[in-house]
């Protein structure tokens, strides 16, 4: 008996007994199955991380295109000129009266005295924005301090030039040069010489510029060939059609279609005669590269500094450079080396809206210390304009708050109120289960909708002022009450009903026991799913869109209905805007309306975990 206890014991150790089949775990099927469970459970794990990361990296590089974009907004570029505000100017009983444009201009004038035809000036003139009269005067008003004399006063650049000297509009490279040179006289033409080949980087821009126009007039030649062979492939089979056709009606249709791709073969020839002439002088060009050439606006500029003026290069060899000054030279005398240099500007004068006569300008302002970057008041301040320099979002921003005060006097009380009954004192039938379908229903329907009801609703049929804050706001109201019916009775839900029953137990009435305690431990979760809900409604655009929210509103509104626009539509119609300053304007207000959403959720987020109960 023992042993065979042994026996039976040996056996079930090493995972077998007679007669019994070993365990449904422990084969290597078992095995091979529980390694693809873990293989499958890894590889989720993985996939689960990629999406992350993934989200995570287009989050990022969201966020840096946006602030990338938007930074330079917050800050812009003031020039300090010289004005004469004294009391023969600027009337000091009124200051309103005076006209600040000519005291800009005079002081511009006096800034760059050499700018003396009208041409220059006109140019000159154009480096201060278009609104500095109305900054001045505003000035003026506010300082009377400034007033009585001839000093300094800050007057914003143009929107290209402050972009100029951001460094936004064109990339500028210094060339270094190494022997000193000779100048030919200091205004109008000027021709530099150098004692060593020192424009070889400029013949080599040429040399790449005549290389890429050859390859492209090559290409539209090929392409007009295979254009005049399929136009006199097409003439000779209507020429056959035309032999043989028989119906003078056809015929004649035939003959004006002959006609017609006659001429306009002899167009296409034309052109292609005309083409291959341009590109025998581009190769003629190209030929004589190496004793110098001519540069054109479809090209980087170049700009000779020396003896205190500014050059542009319009003839080049390897040691001259011939062009107009466009700053003059202080004097003609030999330069030693290291005291001269040349500039390029990557991006083509034709390309860009700020012409080199204009960058000389400015940077002559920049020599002399009289620019100055500073904090971008007037976005703060001021509302729309159709000069990028003085757009603001203060407009909007207050068009948004009056917008937002609405819809929360709205939205709140009559979300809670329909929360609380639904919840707590409506009978449980279908005509309850049918609202509360609809409520959650409410909730999935697209913003433009509500929009149109707002349309059709408070404009046509009650004749509410259009682009008013009062219609913006219960337009969002009725998009915002059904997130906060349903976050408010998720909160209610959430209130053990221990509490209600005690309160009953102790003589409360049902409306005593809402009110005076399931309410208050339900409010941390009704204001997280309110600040939710109006966030939602502060980045909402299209519903405003319907009722005339997207018009150009200057005036800061001064109540709910007084016209207005809000931050959404503001960035909207910025967006639309092709000058470059209102693109950077656009991420600035995207940034300051992503703050605002985040500060709001942050609220929410404080609030939930100040107040939050647990039972």
């Amino acid at each position: 008996m023992i042993d065979i206890a042994q026996d039976t014991a040996g056996s079930a150790i090493g995972g077998r007994v007679k007669g019994i089949p070993s365990g449904v775990h422990t084969t290597d099927e078992a095995r091979k199955r529980l390694k693809k469970r873990y293989s499958m459970e890894a590889r989720f794990k993985a996939y689960g991380m990629g999406a992350i990361a993934l989200a995570a990296t287009f989050l990022v590089l969201l966020l840096f295109t946006i602030v990338g974009s938007g930074l330079p907004a917050f800050t812009y570029n003031y020039v300090s000129v010289p004005l004469n505000l004294s009391a023969e100017k600027v009337d000091p009983a009124n200051p309103a009266g005076a006209s600040y444009n000519k005291i800009i201009r005079d002081g511009l004038k006096a800034e760059l005295p050499f700018a003396s035809d009208r041409k220059n000036r006109r140019v000159l003139y154009s480096l201060v924005s278009s609104g500095a009269n109305v900054t001045l005067q505003k000035q003026a008003i506010a300082d009377p301090s400034i007033l009585g004399g001839t000093g300094p006063v800050a007057i914003p650049l143009s929107d290209f030039a402050d972009l100029y000297v951001k460094g936004l509009i064109t990339k500028k490279t210094e060339i270094v040069t190494s022997s000193a040179a000779t100048v030919s006289g200091t205004d109008g033409q000027v021709t530099i010489t150098a004692q060593k080949p020192e424009f070889e980087q400029i013949l080599a821009a040429l040399k790449t510029y005549y290389d890429r126009e050859i390859e492209l007039l090559t290409g539209k030649i090929e392409a007009r060939g295979r254009s005049e062979i399929s136009v006199k492939t097409k003439i000779a089979g209507l020429e056959t059609r035309l032999a043989n056709e028989k119906d003078p009606l056809v015929a004649q249709r035939l003959t004006s279609e002959v006609e017609g791709n006659k001429a306009a073969l002899v167009k296409i020839i034309n052109a292609l005669e005309k083409q291959k002439a341009e590109l025998v002088t581009l190769h003629g060009h190209l030929a004589n590269i190496g004793t110098g050439g001519t540069l054109n606006a479809n090209m980087p500029s170049f700009f000779v500094e020396v003896n205190g003026g500014t050059i542009k290069a319009e003839k080049v060899t390897p040691t001259s450079v011939t062009g107009t000054a466009f700053i003059p030279l202080s004097t003609d005398a030999a330069v030693p080396a290291g005291q001269w240099g040349v500039e390029e500007l990557e991006t083509p004068e034709s390309f860009r809206k700020f012409s080199d006569k204009e960058i000389a300008y400015t940077d002559y302002l920049v020599s002399k210390g009289t620019v100055a970057n500073e904090w971008n008041s007037i976005f703060f301040k001021s509302g729309a304009s159709r000069e990028p320099e003085m757009a603001g979002i203060w407009g909007a921003a207050v068009g948004s708050f009056w917008t937002m005060l609405v819809t929360l006097s709205l939205s709140f009380p009559i979300g809670v109120s329909a929360a609380i009954y639904l919840e707590e004192f409506a009978p449980k039938n279908r005509w309850t289960h049918l609202i509360e379908v609809n409520i959650n229903n409410l909730a999935a329907v697209p913003s433009i909708v509500f929009g149109l009801l707002g349309l059709a609703v408070f404009l046509n049929v009650f004749g509410l002022p259009r682009s008013a804050p009062v219609v913006g706001g219960m337009v969002l109201a009725l998009m915002t009450l059904p997130t906060i019916i349903i976050a408010s009775r998720a909160a209610l839900q959430a209130v053990p009903p221990s509490i209600r029953e005690a309160a009953l137990g102790v003589g409360a009435s049902r409306l005593q026991a809402v009110f005076h305690h399931v309410l208050p431990l339900a409010m941390p979760g009704i204001l997280t799913g309110t600040i939710i809900g109006m966030a939602q409604a502060l980045g909402e655009t299209a519903p405003l869109l319907m009722i005339g929210m997207v018009a150009f509103i200057v005036d800061i509104p001064a109540s709910p209905v007084d016209p207005s626009t809000v931050l959404p539509v503001q960035i909207f119609m910025w967006a639309d805007f092709p000058e470059p300053a209102f693109q950077q304007k656009t991420s600035a207000a995207i940034m300051v309306l992503l703050g605002f959403l985040i500060s709001m959720n942050a609220i929410a987020i404080v609030l939930r975990k100040r107040f939050e109960r647990r039972w």
